[in-house]
């Protein structure tokens, strides 16, 4: 028999499915509950019901799933003190696009040693995000493999799109029926109009090919997702996060006739790619709030206990703990810092407004 399909394949092992990984590592009511009060902060805060402003923080991506736990439990103590007007969500990020071949995040190759064991990435990925969870803090993940939300979406509070895949259809088809708030990411050169009809798009309800809890190849029919919104990141070599890019912004999701919800990313392109530069952003954004500015909702930040980053080698013993092998991000001192001065500059423009 001639052969004209799979010709470039060298082999199909198979995954367990969705309902066999939830039942191995269940859900418990309680966490539920927890994951959809987080889900609801959120969509009172894009709403404009809750007046805070929610933070998506954490390490660039997860790699160690003890030091990340050590940060999540840090987290969670400062998200206590400062949840009167900050509302913070813990940045678990599993999967990493690449511009060319590196490596490709914790469920791809959680032994980071290319020997991809997708089936230990999706249990270990599941084990580390109920942890967190039972932390009390919500988590946030950038949606890459459209397949990957059947096994860990039950266990996210918000979803990113990122630069390079805001303009995928297949992306936004699975963001329309993603449980989850979603904040679309600008392209990398920096134009706002792919995250702006990304946004419309994953609104009306999409029918497109996925798999359900069994593993079976199904059509996925969507209702659609009204709490897609703007995540401005920088791009095309310069940032977009001063108040003149922020109202054009303001400009074109108002001619879209969406709601003027804007996220802020102070890494990537906004910090030049110098994590260090991170809380001066912050800083010049909550000047543009203090100034009256009601559209940016949220900030993102990439920080890890140590600062920097560190090459991705052989010898995994030799890592520094708490330190990123992807992008490089804040320590936890200069993350504390940056946040409780945030949390005394909204404090005052919150009496202000009130008074």
């Amino acid at each position: 028999m001639v052969k004209t399909e799979n010709l470039n394949i060298e082999s199909f092992d198979p995954m367990p499915t969705p309902d066999d990984i939830h039942q191995r590592l269940p859900l418990s009511d309680a966490l539920a509950e927890h994951v959809l009060a987080s889900r609801q902060a959120l969509q009172r805060i894009l709403d404009r019901s809750d007046k805070r402003k929610f933070v998506v923080v954490g390490p660039c991506s997860i790699h160690d799933p003890v030091a990340g736990l050590d940060y999540a439990r840090r987290l969670k103590r400062l998200a206590d003190e400062l949840s009167d007007v900050l509302y913070l969500v813990m940045r678990v990020y599993f999967e990493k696009p690449r511009t060319t071949t590196g490596w490709k995040g914790f469920i791809n190759d959680p032994r980071m040693d290319d020997s991809f064991m997708i089936d230990e990435g999706v249990f270990r990925a599941r084990e580390f995000l109920l942890e967190v969870n039972r932390l009390g803090l919500p988590a946030a993940t950038e949606a890459l493999d459209p397949i990957a939300p059947q096994y860990i979406g039950d266990l996210i509070a918000w979803t990113a799109i990122g630069a390079r895949t805001s303009e995928s259809q297949t992306h936004r088809e699975m963001s329309s029926g993603l449980s989850t708030p979603v904040g679309f990411k600008n392209g990398t050169d920096g134009s706002v109009a792919t995250a702006v009809n990304a946004i419309m798009s994953a609104s009306y309800p999409h029918s497109f090919l996925g798999i359900n809890g069994q593993g079976r190849s199904s059509i996925i029919r969507t209702r659609g997702n009204r709490y897609g919104h703007l995540v401005l990141r920088g791009g095309g070599g310069r940032p977009n996060y001063d108040s003149v890019s922020v109202a054009m912004a303001e400009a074109a999701l108002s001619a879209a006739g969406l709601p003027c919800n804007i996220v802020i990313d102070c890494s990537h392109a906004n910090c030049g790619k110098q994590a260090a530069l991170q809380p001066l952003v912050v800083g010049d954004v909550l000047r543009q709030i203090e100034y009256g500015n009601s559209s940016i909702v949220g900030l993102m930040l990439e920080s890890f206990l140590e600062a920097g980053n560190q090459p991705l080698t052989e010898n995994l013993s030799a890592l520094r703990y708490g330190c990123s092998v992807t992008d490089p991000c804040l320590n936890w001192e200069t993350t504390e810092a940056t946040l409780r001065e945030a949390a005394v500059v909204l404090r005052g423009e919150a009496r202000g407004a009130g008074g």
